[in-house]
């Protein structure tokens, strides 16, 4: 039976099950705890592989977009079955992927926010009252299944220090003036607990490449303003190909304070976001297995490169 489940929404308590099982399964991968929210929720990290190429594959900023961390999760199980047994994923050699790269990833950055888009913390508990609140700001935005940000209303993927006082103008002509649902910059960039976990992270791992998964628009962002990374384009191209999504710019509202935006600009590497799916956050189940057979591909060209 497979380890992880992609038939319901996962929440932070099974992420962190799914990993150690993966782990006691397949002792060749490990894992550590990168961090500990405001909530006390834990946010482990899955290690596979041990070549030079050192990559970091992140999903679950948002927590009505949990969807990722499944997709991460049943690449991390899938490579490391293929490894045991010397067996294939996808076109490649499991045991040659491991012997080229060494793949970091955190599959659920945001784990108190998903905990509240998937029903892990129910009405009546003193977190669900604090979203409440919050969310009682934005009337518009639908809860809890509009919902984002951390626990805290911070939107993570809005809190690097990449042009984040254009996107703190932005956001606050747009209304989002305070902790909310979604869009809210924070008062200062990595002033959250995982936002600046998963920024020491990478500045610790160095590596060569980072993935941002979100949902959703079936579309993939390579580009930081006019900063130009040898390869980037062309590694870009070759992902859209694989799995057929559209190599975009980033919409100009959308261009600042992103995780892959602070890599670009801090390491002058190559950083893309994932944009899977299509429709209406959170995407239903259904699309699971078409995302999944879809982003295979740029999985594998994201740890061994073109």
């Amino acid at each position: 039976m497979a380890i992880v489940q992609t038939d319901r929404p996962i929440t932070s308590t099974e992420n962190q099950q799914v990993i150690e099982k993966i782990v006691r399964t397949y002792p060749f991968c490990r894992s550590e705890v990168l961090a500990t929210t405001a909530f006390q929720r834990p946010i482990p990290t899955m290690v596979i592989g041990s070549g030079p190429r050192k990559v970091i594959f992140s999903a679950s900023h948002h927590a009505n977009e949990w969807i990722t961390t499944l997709v991460l999760l049943k690449f991390a199980e899938e490579l490391a079955e293929a490894i045991a047994v010397n067996g294939r994923i996808y076109d490649r050699n499991a045991r040659e992927v491991a012997a080229a790269a060494t793949i970091y990833m955190v599959p659920m950055v945001n784990p108190d926010g998903v905990d509240l888009v998937t029903g892990a913390i129910a009405p009546g508990n003193i977190q669900y009252d604090l979203a409440k609140r919050l969310a009682e700001n934005y009337p518009a935005i639908p809860f809890p299944n509009g919902w984002k940000a951390n626990l805290l209303g911070v939107d993570l993927n809005l809190q690097y220090p990449a042009g984040w006082l254009q996107a703190r103008e932005i956001k606050f002509s747009q209304g989002f003036t305070s902790p909310g649902p979604r869009d809210y910059v924070g008062r200062a960039p990595l002033n959250q607990l995982e936002s600046r976990a998963l920024a020491e992270y990478t500045r610790y791992i160095d590596p060569a490449l980072v993935l941002a998964y979100h949902a959703q628009g079936q579309e993939i962002y390579w580009q930081f303003q006019d900063i130009v990374v040898p390869g980037a384009e062309e590694l870009g191209q070759k992902m859209a190909e694989a799995s057929g999504y559209t190599l975009a710019n980033v919409p100009y509202e959308s261009g600042f304070a992103g995780y892959k935006d602070w890599f670009i600009q801090e390491f002058r590497r190559p950083g893309y976001t994932i944009e899977v799916g299509q429709g209406e956050n959170p995407l239903p189940l259904e699309q699971f297995d078409q995302i999944y057979r879809d982003n295979l591909p740029i999985l594998l060209l994201g740890a061994l490169g073109a």
